[in-house]
Protein backbone atom coordinates (compact mmCIF):
# COMPACT_ATOMS: atom_id res chain seq x y z
CA UNK A 1 0.00 0.00 0.00
CA UNK A 2 1.20 3.00 -0.73
CA UNK A 3 1.76 5.77 2.00
CA UNK A 4 -0.14 9.04 1.90
CA UNK A 5 2.00 12.06 1.77
CA UNK A 6 2.48 14.47 4.35
CA UNK A 7 2.52 18.48 2.92
CA UNK A 8 4.64 20.75 4.93
CA UNK A 9 5.62 24.77 5.05
CA UNK A 10 8.80 25.51 3.82
CA UNK A 11 9.86 26.26 7.45
CA UNK A 12 8.50 22.69 8.89
CA UNK A 13 9.76 20.44 5.70
CA UNK A 14 13.40 21.67 5.91
CA UNK A 15 13.18 20.94 9.50
CA UNK A 16 12.33 17.05 8.88
CA UNK A 17 14.33 16.54 5.66
CA UNK A 18 17.03 18.35 7.00
CA UNK A 19 17.92 20.76 4.85
CA UNK A 20 17.55 24.18 4.81
CA UNK A 21 15.18 26.64 3.25
CA UNK A 22 17.16 28.19 0.53
CA UNK A 23 17.97 24.81 -0.70
CA UNK A 24 14.70 23.71 -1.09
CA UNK A 25 13.87 27.01 -2.97
CA UNK A 26 16.79 26.31 -5.06
CA UNK A 27 16.11 22.94 -5.79
CA UNK A 28 12.47 23.96 -7.25
CA UNK A 29 13.62 26.93 -8.70
CA UNK A 30 16.27 24.82 -10.69
CA UNK A 31 13.13 22.29 -11.65
CA UNK A 32 14.60 19.10 -9.25
CA UNK A 33 11.02 19.74 -7.30
CA UNK A 34 8.06 19.58 -9.55
CA UNK A 35 4.80 21.30 -9.23
CA UNK A 36 2.25 19.22 -8.17
CA UNK A 37 3.97 16.17 -7.21
CA UNK A 38 6.92 18.15 -5.21
CA UNK A 39 5.29 21.29 -4.10
CA UNK A 40 2.36 23.22 -4.62
CA UNK A 41 1.54 26.75 -3.79
CA UNK A 42 -0.80 27.84 -0.75
CA UNK A 43 -4.39 28.38 -2.39
CA UNK A 44 -4.78 31.33 -0.14
CA UNK A 45 -6.05 34.38 -1.78
CA UNK A 46 -4.54 36.48 0.66
CA UNK A 47 -0.89 35.43 -0.65
CA UNK A 48 -1.41 35.36 -4.38
CA UNK A 49 0.21 36.52 -6.74
CA UNK A 50 3.23 37.77 -4.68
CA UNK A 51 5.14 34.85 -3.37
CA UNK A 52 2.57 32.67 -2.03
CA UNK A 53 3.91 30.04 0.52
CA UNK A 54 4.91 26.95 -1.08
CA UNK A 55 3.98 23.34 0.46
CA UNK A 56 6.12 20.07 0.24
CA UNK A 57 5.45 16.76 -0.32
CA UNK A 58 8.06 15.10 2.19
CA UNK A 59 8.15 11.68 0.53
CA UNK A 60 8.70 12.94 -3.01
CA UNK A 61 11.07 15.58 -1.74
CA UNK A 62 13.46 13.47 0.54
CA UNK A 63 13.80 11.12 -2.81
CA UNK A 64 14.76 13.49 -5.06
CA UNK A 65 17.20 15.30 -2.30
CA UNK A 66 18.65 11.95 -1.50
CA UNK A 67 19.23 10.97 -5.32
CA UNK A 68 20.88 14.62 -5.36
CA UNK A 69 22.98 14.12 -2.42
CA UNK A 70 24.22 11.18 -3.43
CA UNK A 71 24.62 11.25 -7.24
CA UNK A 72 24.42 15.08 -7.97
CA UNK A 73 26.69 18.04 -8.27
CA UNK A 74 24.01 20.51 -7.15
CA UNK A 75 24.92 20.53 -3.54
CA UNK A 76 28.59 19.96 -4.30
CA UNK A 77 28.19 23.35 -6.65
CA UNK A 78 26.68 25.22 -3.85
CA UNK A 79 29.28 24.48 -1.45
CA UNK A 80 31.81 26.02 -4.16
Amino acid sequence: MIEPSIWLSEKEASKVLRIDEQSLEALRERGYLKPGSHWRSSNDPKQLPWKPKVFYSLNGCREVIEYCQNNDAFFNQKAA
